[in-house]
């Protein structure tokens, strides 16, 4: 009874289908079972019969040598065929050093853990190759959308502006918004125009105060060196001193309402200019899309036509809500601008007044209670020179 079980074990056969699996287990399932059938075998005939008998019955089946499992699916490479003699001599290993058939060392003979590692890295390299690719590609998918929307706008504004120009198109106009933006713009022109003639103005003045202080520290030199007009040249020293010293205080004056007209110019009525030039342009893409829902209103009822004709509502009242906006802005701004214009002016006014005044009056004490008034301090000689140190 024995040796006819030997003989169907040794010549049980394995299911491969046809992608070269083993049927519906696993390769590790089937080495491990067929290690369980032949270790219960041994079991049963190692104390009745010695190995000889044993090799006897393995070759009275078929010959397991020339027989080979095949890991790995359909159109695997040939590093994952596991010869049969390579199963058999685990066999014996496991026999000779007591190794409980149900072992893992089975289930290494699938092949190197390398091969697995290696598969694994393929897999991950892969898949990230192909997520970078995927975020480049809506990247620039992206930026092509972006570019798309900005020449569709661009050429929707370049039409409002050249039908406007040439009397076609119509245009949303502001009737006193727009005067008062014309009013802030001829102010500038002017303000720039004062701002022009004050910075010659120091200029001139601050080479007429350097021309009298060499002219003062010349007639100190001949005072010295002249005994018979000694007393002429060291007046005229004197005199050229006390107006270089009170030059230099006007000119701190002047320089401080210099920089006060400039700061309203270049600054705060810049920055409204620029919030209107951002309303002007909002009103024109409004009245591109409000022109472009008008045209598509006045043509054919069909499904594109009502589908396009969605869009430009949506277009258009997007462009709506952000000219509203802007036009609030602008008024605003043109608002708190015309107070704060009045008020800076209204200070710098008095001061460019009483500077010149007490200048040309000769009244230094008034001239350097003007500046105290106004909180002018003035820097001394060299200053706007760095020192040694802030140079390192």
């Amino acid at each position: 009874m024995t040796e006819s079980i030997m003989s169907k074990a040794a010549t049980m056969e394995i299911p491969i289908n046809s992608n070269g699996d083993t049927g519906t287990l696993t390769e590790d399932d089937s080495l491990e079972q067929a290690a369980n059938l032949q270790w219960s075998l041994d079991e049963k005939v190692g104390s009745s019969r010695d190995t000889r008998d044993l090799q006897q019955v393995m070759v009275s089946g078929p010959n397991l040598n020339e027989t080979s499992i095949v890991s790995g699916g359909y159109g695997g490479t040939a590093e994952g065929i596991i010869p049969t003699s390579s199963i058999k001599d685990l066999r014996m290993k496991a026999r000779r050093s007591n190794v409980p058939p149900n072992s893992n060392v089975i289930c290494h003979l699938a092949g190197p853990p390398h091969e697995y590692q290696g598969s694994n890295m393929h897999h991950s390299s892969s898949s990230s190759s192909m997520t970078a690719e995927e975020m480049t590609r809506g990247v620039a998918v992206e930026k092509l959308e972006t570019v798309k929307k900005w020449g569709y706008n661009t050429y929707k504004c370049t039409k409002q502006m050249i039908s406007e120009r040439f009397g076609r198109g119509s245009r949303t106009v502001d009737l006193e918004l727009e005067a008062q933006i014309e009013v802030l713009r001829d102010t500038k022109r002017k303000y720039e125009n004062m701002l022009r003639l004050a910075r010659a103005l120091t200029n001139h003045f601050y080479n007429m105060v350097q021309t009298q202080h060499a002219l003062g520290d010349t007639f100190a030199d001949l005072s010295q060196k002249s005994p018979e007009l000694r007393d002429e040249f060291g007046y005229n020293a004197e005199t050229q001193k006390l107006l270089c010293k009170n030059g230099e205080t006007l000119l701190g004056a002047v320089n401080f309402f210099v920089s006060s007209i400039n700061t309203l110019v270049n600054k705060t009525m810049e920055d409204t200019l620029m919030t209107i030039k951002m309303y002007e342009n909002a009103r024109l893409e409004f009245d591109a899309y409000r022109s472009d829902l008008e045209e598509l209103s006045l043509g054919p009822r069909d499904a594109v036509a009502m589908a396009r004709i969605d869009a430009a509502q949506q277009q258009y009242h997007v462009h709506k809500e952000k000219y509203e906006r802007l036009r609030s802005d602008v008024t605003i701004k043109l608002k708190f601008l015309e107070e704060n214009k009045v008020k800076v002016m209204h200070k710098q006014l008095l001061l460019f007044h009483n500077a010149i005044s007490a200048y040309f009056a000769g009244n230094q004490q008034q001239l350097e209670q003007t500046l105290k008034q106004f909180n002018i301090k003035l820097r001394p000689p060299g200053a706007d020179k760095p020192s040694w140190l802030e140079e390192q």
